[in-house]
């Protein structure tokens, strides 16, 4: 036996190393074929052997059986998001706070590496094994993917050496190469299965497979760029040389990071990618620049959910031309009108657009758009549509936007607070889409997250007079629900229980549920950790919200508006 253990370490050992060589190195020294004989000869001893085999063989990235459900995981360090900059003043402003908040005069050195247009993600190692691994969710808590991480051939699931921390969380960005996304679409289309827009998309629906079968035969790639919590392990003060020994515990780090100084290294490397672009294997849509110094890091800090030190520098999106049929107007939970372009269907990086923003009537004017003109859209940072400008040579009997006098859903007055951009819908909570919107708030995961209340059923339960505000909510019974279209008797049972769990929440999230204007996550949970009882926002004062930091007069306003009015007050209690 001792015999066919050393046989069967020998060509773990073996199969590791030449995954490192092809994996993190770049460097394979075996074709394909001698890697696919040793790779079978260790299952095969494997499988005669099995009280042989270990949790980190290579012949165990797949096998366990489809989940139910993800459960989920906390980071032990949040995962933060990025700023954005899309010009190069962006990029000279964001120097000079950072030389500004050091008070240093000198260059600062940066890390520099091409943004993957992919899925962030946390793998924990603990002694050296992976013990689990979840997507990056609301930056607190994510999806355990575990299973399906270890179907990615690139992972380690043992990290190299030994000399390494006892726990430590390791980012990285999980991505489709191109190549892979065509062959997927491809296969899609002779079985008539379904296709995929991107490979950003394609590389989260496999990722969040059930079947982490179905993972592994997508032939994932992924690249890591920074680490999380770490303990008892001294780690390098440069953010690069922390790269650099990812890799020697065997992660694959993408090849194009550089260092460079100051914001004109910043911008050249900028053009560097940008021009490399479309000869990558890999889509990206920026590039990130970090402060490589990590004491310099330390002492910059966070402002809300993003480091100070740290920028995504966003390429020129892909544009297209359409025609603008007509223009919407549709009423936030705040009551704002947003006006949204309807267009002429058209595929806009690998997206079919037919729907864009058109911000308010101020830019409207500004770019003099009307309706019937042809437009230029893009997915302004890849993601959201929105008109860069007007065609105007193609311009034929056009007429101008107006905004409405009246609320498109209560007929309710429009009104502008002067010097406002916004218009309002007047109706308040009698507006039955600020009520909608505010009770799709309120159950949002982020908030109250009651599991299973989605939009359609808002409507309908305002439709039908069941709720008339978010407090009725919990009001509601089966007997109530069960003869809704939506709702069979096992589904209205789950979101009452969803509704009862929603009951145990946290200060914050009960802030931030409420929908007060300007008020996000970050501040909702400022202003529980300072204030610390409910009862006493309805009396601070906007000097006392003041002093909390990053809580500045207009927010302050706002709180302070919304927790004295004794509506809200009445509100609040009643969900108490």
């Amino acid at each position: 036996m001792k015999h066919f253990a050393e046989q069967i370490q020998k060509l773990r050992d073996e199969i590791n190393e030449h995954n490192y060589l092809y994996y993190v190195l770049d460097a394979p020294k075996v074709p394909d074929a001698e890697y696919d004989r040793l790779f079978h000869e260790l299952r095969d001893l494997e499988q005669e052997h099995p009280e042989l085999i270990a949790p980190d063989s290579p012949t165990q990235r797949v096998g366990i059986k489809p989940a139910g459900h993800f459960a989920e995981i906390k980071h032990y360090i949040p995962m933060l998001s990025l700023d954005n900059a899309f010009d190069d003043s962006d990029i000279i402003n964001f120097n000079k706070r950072i030389q500004d908040k050091l008070e240093i005069a000198q260059d600062i050195k940066f890390c520099c590496e091409p943004k993957l247009d992919g899925l962030a993600v946390n793998l924990c190692y603990e002694n050296g094994y992976l013990k689990w691994a979840a997507t990056r969710g609301d930056g607190f808590l994510g999806e355990d993917i575990t299973q399906n991480i270890r179907a990615i051939k690139s992972v380690p699931l043992k990290l190299r050496g030994e000399n390494f921390p006892k726990l430590i969380e390791i980012r990285g960005e999980v991505f489709l190469c191109k190549k892979e996304f065509d062959k997927i679409n491809s296969e899609a289309d002779k079985t008539g299965g379904k296709t995929f827009a991107n490979p950003r998309n394609a590389a989260a629906g496999s990722l969040r497979q059930l079947d982490p079968q179905v993972t592994a035969s997508r032939n994932l790639s992924i690249y890591f760029y920074g680490i999380g919590q770490i303990e008892k392990f001294p780690i390098p003060n440069s953010h690069h040389e922390v790269l650099e020994q990812l890799k020697k515990w065997g992660f694959p780090v993408n090849p194009e990071i550089k260092l460079v100084n100051n914001y004109h290294g910043c911008l050249d490397y900028y053009n560097t990618i940008l021009n490399k672009r479309n000869k990558l294997a890999y889509e990206i849509d920026g590039v990130v620049y970090k402060v490589d110094d990590l004491l310099q890091q330390r002492e910059l800090g966070f402002v809300s959910r993003a480091p100070r030190w740290a920028i995504a520098h966003k390429f020129p999106a892909h544009e297209e031309m359409t025609e603008l049929l007509d223009v919407d107007f549709q009423v936030g939970r705040t009551g704002v009108l947003t006006p949204v372009a309807r267009l002429k269907p058209v595929n806009v990086s690998g997206v079919m657009v037919s729907n864009a923003t058109l911000h308010n009537m101020d830019e409207i004017t500004r770019k003099d758009i009307q309706i019937g003109d042809w437009v230029i859209i893009r997915r302004a940072g890849d993601v959201i549509p929105e008109i860069v400008s007007v065609i105007l040579d193609k311009r034929k009997n056009t007429h101008k936007i107006k905004m409405p006098h009246k609320c498109p859903v209560c007929d309710a007055p429009v009104e502008r607070i002067e010097g406002q951009a916004a218009y309002r819908c007047s109706g308040g909570l009698t507006c039955r889409a600020q009520l909608i919107e505010g009770i799709k708030h309120f159950a949002s995961r982020r908030a109250m997250d009651i599991n299973g209340l989605g939009d359609k059923l808002v409507e309908q339960f305002v439709a039908e007079g069941l709720i008339k505000s978010v407090a009725d909510l919990y009001d509601l019974e089966v007997s109530q629900l069960v003869n809704l279209e939506r709702l069979a008797e096992k589904s209205a049972e789950n979101l009452i229980s969803a509704l009862e769990k929603s009951k145990s929440t946290t200060l914050g999230r009960f802030i931030f549920a409420l929908g007060i204007r300007d008020v996000g996550e970050t501040t909702a949970n400022l202003l529980a950790k300072n204030i610390g009882d409910i009862h006493k926002l309805f009396t601070v004062s906007e000097e006392d919200l003041q002093s909390i930091t990053d809580i500045g007069p207009v927010v302050a306003k706002h709180i302070s508006d919304f927790f004295s009015q004794s509506k809200h007050q009445k509100l609040i209690e009643r969900l108490i």
